[in-house]
């Protein structure tokens, strides 16, 4: 089943110019081992635990979340803020 487009991922599929974001977050993903860091961290990272609770962020999201605080100097809130209001984020449509 095709999940339904909104109007908001519509306008950024048709969108025609690309951002510096855009392109420095390609640049980004092109650049850094994101495989090899991900395979490295991965059995550190915590799992959700037999009592529950809320489900861990998915380790790829907070490792470029991480990047992005070591290369600009950012605490959470203006990281929060990008990642719920820029569909540019990754480059596909979705958040970080």
């Amino acid at each position: 089943m095709r999940k339904q487009l909104t109007f908001a991922s519509l306008a950024h599929a048709t969108k025609k110019k690309v951002t510096r974001r855009e392109k420095f977050l390609a640049e980004m993903e092109a650049v850094v081992p994101w495989s090899r860091l991900l395979a490295l961290i991965e059995p550190h990272y915590p799992k959700m635990g037999s009592k529950g609770g809320r489900p861990a962020i998915p380790l790829a999201v907070m490792l470029r979340i991480y990047c992005l605080q070591q290369w600009y100097a950012l605490s959470d809130p203006p990281l929060v803020h990008v990642n719920m209001h820029c569909r540019a984020v990754d480059g596909r449509g979705k958040s970080l």
